[in-house]
């Protein structure tokens, strides 16, 4: 199926607006992404004072392994590519592991 079809425009102005809206949308997106990325990095503090208190270490190796799963097969799902979405999660889970580092630090150091 050739895409470019489904986006004949009339005119100068029709690719304008498309552009123009799309790229609101994009911002749009964008903010929600980080509010989310916010979200899911505001629960390590209780994850991490769980896991200390289960006397689990902050990696994880088959929570990471089900997340990496779970993306896999989202990815293809919705075809996305399946590398870029991992090295995202991979970047999600590093900053969730960073800041179940630095909540232990400032609790040891009082």
């Amino acid at each position: 199926m050739d895409e470019t079809k489904e986006f004949f425009f009339e005119n100068e102005e029709e690719a304008r607006n498309l552009l123009e809206n799309s790229r609101k949308q994009i911002d749009e997106i964008d903010n929600d992404l980080i509010d989310l990325i916010y979200r899911r990095t505001s629960l390590a503090k209780g994850i991490v004072f769980a896991k200390q208190y289960l006397g689990m270490e902050i990696y994880d190796k088959n929570r990471e392994k089900s997340i990496h799963d779970k993306v896999n097969k989202l990815a293809s799902d919705k075809n996305i590519d399946e590398e870029i979405l991992s090295q995202i999660m991979d970047m999600l889970t590093i900053l969730s592991k960073n800041e179940q580092k630095e909540i232990l630090r400032r609790n040891e150091n009082g």
